[in-house]
């Protein structure tokens, strides 16, 4: 059951950040398909075989699109939890939007070397450092809010400290993705793509001290 609390008003900083959000998130997504190059066959080469090698491309863009759109949806309710801004929360969030147009370029990388024996490593390394970054950045931002009084006063004390548990959780998982990728590459992948799964998910409803609770969109 959806409720709506008009008495939660958002200030006009909140309400500007996720304009300015929405625009990023848009070039970076679109700036990941560009990566895959088209490949130039000769007459005695396959177009098909040369289009089916491309498939670490595919890959890295696949699992790129879907962070990034998950990421972009998941930072829609996100702000909804914050009632005001100020200069350094808005500086905290420009820091998070530039690992998210950052993650184009670690991940044209990876699709480049994924099957590339000798080179392999430090791309997954690179890749999962590039999705280590803006996790870290959320979790900042989150927690400078909360800190700084900036979250809905109304939200439930158990409801903030699970959130701050969960991102402080998600970077860790991260970590081990970047220590694990100099040893096993593909395992640290399985992680990243994990971590992807479960944010997939629709995130938990808000809780309020009044004990109602909000579906989120």
């Amino acid at each position: 059951m959806r409720l709506w609390r008009d008495t939660h008003e958002h200030d006009e900083g909140t309400q500007r950040i996720g304009a300015f959000s929405d625009g990023v998130y848009a070039i970076a997504i679109t700036l990941l398909v560009i990566e895959i190059g088209v490949p130039a066959v000769s007459s005695e080469e396959s177009l098909g075989t040369a289009l089916r090698d491309l498939w670490p491309g595919y890959f890295a863009y696949i699992l790129s699109f879907v962070t990034i759109g998950i990421s972009w949806a998941n930072h829609h309710s996100f702000f909804k939890m914050f009632t005001r801004s100020d200069h350094h929360f808005l500086m905290l969030n420009v820091l998070f939007l530039m690992c998210i147009a950052f993650l184009p370029f670690p991940t044209a990388v990876l699709g480049e070397y994924l099957d590339n024996d000798s080179q392999r490593q430090t791309a997954v390394v690179f890749y999962t450092a590039g999705r280590l970054a803006p996790a870290t950045a959320w979790l900042t931002v989150w927690a400078y809010g909360n800190w700084h009084g900036l979250v809905d006063e109304d939200l439930h004390p158990n409801y903030t400290r699970l959130l701050t548990l969960q991102y402080s959780a998600t970077v860790g998982l991260y970590v081990l993705a970047v220590a694990l990728a100099f040893w096993q590459p593909y395992a640290a992948l399985a992680i990243i793509v994990g971590i992807t799964g479960l944010y997939f998910l629709p995130p938990r409803p808000r809780r309020y001290i009044s004990g109602e609770m909000e579906d989120l969109i």
